[in-house]
């Protein structure tokens, strides 16, 4: 049963917590939390998205405050690393943070750099860790021929990648891939995000055989049981991955993947190294490469430490009421 939205907005509160390095271009992650029967809960659509698409978000986070949540299958996951778009002489102490890990995403494409940073990045990366294993993400920001020259740079060297996500934007366009991929002898597997959740269809994709792999994230979809529907109606291989959230949304995104009936690859989930802060007592913090499955307790006075200014908490409380009417809250 949905709650109202006055009960929302009761325990309501906005928080930016800092990065310890940009990452898609911002400094801090700005997000709204509220309680519900089950715990504490986070709502972190990202400003610029729309109501229609932050809406799902908000139906996510009222599941994990009210609604019921599914059995879980394993009490750890394995996480991969994750290196944001930073130069070369910064792979060493970024990656130092995430402790032990057998995977790493490496992030490529940010507005400004080139491929020959993106590249560096990446040598620096086999460099320090030669055992590891590589996944890229382009959050769609290259053009097929800027994604076929990195494949191809990085064949050059000797180096195999796990997987490619979202190297470029449209399905179209990573349908096109594949077969120049194909064409040109490499076997990089194509792994879809943007392009699921951002889609009508989050299958629409894979019906178009234009990926290999699946990267879902729950809070997007619409939350964890939506999440597990669309996972068990595809055929493809599921990495659950987390939308930057602070431990309480993390939290959900873990639940995800626990529930899972299988796991091919390391989750993405390993992104709390990236900040500075948090809302909990203990962090969702990967140890040797594994997190455990749990639902962290707030952290009061994390609420103070990082709140954000009044302002936002205005404009956060506008934008759910209006979410809210998206997905039929009462007042």
């Amino acid at each position: 049963m949905n709650p109202r939205l006055s009960a929302l907005v009761a325990t309501a509160r906005v928080v930016s917590i800092p990065l310890r390095t940009k990452f898609r271009g911002i400094n801090e992650r700005e997000l709204l939390v509220f309680e519900g029967p089950n715990g504490w809960s986070e709502w972190a659509a990202f400003p610029e998205y729309s109501d229609d698409e932050a809406a799902s978000w908000l139906a996510a986070a009222i599941e994990w405050a009210y609604g019921y949540l599914p059995t879980t299958k394993r009490t750890q996951v394995a996480v991969n690393a994750i290196l944001p778009a930073v130069a070369e002489g910064e792979v060493a102490k970024v990656l130092s943070r995430a402790g032990k890990f057998e995977t790493v995403k490496v992030k490529v494409a940010e507005p400004g750099q080139t491929i020959g940073e993106d590249l560096a990045r990446l040598l620096e990366v086999k460099s320090l860790y030669p055992e590891t294993k590589l996944r890229l993400d382009a959050n769609g920001s290259y053009e097929i021929a800027a994604a076929m020259e990195l494949i191809e740079k990085l064949a050059g060297e000797g180096i195999e990648l796990e997987y490619f996500e979202q190297p470029v934007q449209s399905i179209a366009e990573l349908a096109e891939l594949k077969i120049e991929i194909s064409k040109r002898g490499f076997a990089t597997l194509i792994a879809a995000d943007e392009s699921v959740r951002k889609s009508s269809d989050p299958l629409a994709v894979e019906l178009a055989e234009a990926c290999d792999i699946l990267v879902l994230k729950s809070a997007p979809l619409g939350g964890v049981v939506s999440a597990l529907e669309i996972a068990a109606s595809s055929k493809l291989p599921i990495v659950p991955s987390s939308a930057m959230q602070s431990s309480i949304g993390l939290a959900a995104e873990l639940h995800f993947a626990a529930s899972l009936e299988t796991l091919e690859f390391d989750a993405g989930l390993g992104t709390m190294n990236l900040f500075a802060g948090d809302l909990v007592k203990d962090s969702l913090k990967p140890v040797g490469g594994v997190l455990e499955v749990r639902r962290p307790e707030l952290n009061n006075s994390s609420l103070d430490t990082f709140k954000a200014e009044e302002h936002r908490y205005d404009w956060w409380i506008e934008r759910l009421e209006r979410c809210g009417e998206l997905i039929g809250l009462e007042a």
